[in-house]
């Protein structure tokens, strides 16, 4: 047979068939499979969830269904830092109230909230999120000004040339030492994990003739 995009029942006797132990999803995904595939789900020893916000219910209904050993995770980050740069992880006997943190940033990764002078922000208070670390992209390709833009000197930096990316994202430090997502500074969307600008969307429109 072709290829073709697997339904959710299809990826569930996957999962089955298989006996997968470790799995990776994006966030509307995760939430269908939770909703409609809850005990194949389950199953997966290891479950990675993120490119978006999580719904908490489903979270929670996830948790409520796993046996003990058993871990989810909500990862956060942009591509430009190699797609992860946090993560939360919880189990059965977690406890979530209100939104899934983002957790804390991984080995060989940094994770700042700052202010709009780029100094750090105390617990609690809300900043952007800028991150860097081993996994941090040179740039866009062919793309000098967006470059420019976006990754900036490291202003904490142990030695020159280095670079954060300056996210978009809002988030705050909470006492236990991770991070809550609060959303964006600018009007960046998500659609099924992709971004969407829709500041290109209008400019691509005022180019167009007739509009």
């Amino acid at each position: 047979a072709p290829p073709h995009a697997l339904s959710l029942e299809e990826l569930a006797a996957q999962l089955r068939h298989h006996r997968v132990t470790s799995l990776w999803l994006t966030a509307a995904l995760f939430e269908q499979m939770a909703l409609h595939q809850g005990e194949a789900l389950a199953g997966v020893r290891q479950v990675l969830a993120g490119g978006d916000v999580l719904p908490a219910a489903r979270v929670l209904e996830h948790l409520a269904r796993i046996p003990e050993g058993t871990t989810f995770l909500n990862g956060y980050g942009p591509t430009e830092n190699t797609t992860f740069s946090a993560t939360f992880t919880l189990s059965r006997d977690s406890v979530v109230e209100g939104p899934v943190p983002i957790g804390r940033p991984l080995s060989n990764s940094t994770v700042y909230v700052l202010d709009a002078r780029l100094h750090p922000v105390p617990v609690g208070v809300a900043g952007e999120v800028y991150v860097g670390g081993q996994g941090l992209a040179w740039g866009y390709l062919h793309r000098p000004d967006l470059t420019a833009e976006r990754f900036v000197p490291h202003p904490f930096a142990s030695s020159p040339g280095e670079r954060l990316y300056r996210t978009g994202d809002k988030a705050r430090w909470r006492e236990d030492g991770t991070l809550d997502f609060l959303g964006r500074v600018d009007f960046q969307v998500k659609v099924r994990g992709f971004r969407i600008e829709p500041g290109e969307i209008e400019a691509a429109l005022r180019s167009a003739t007739g509009v």
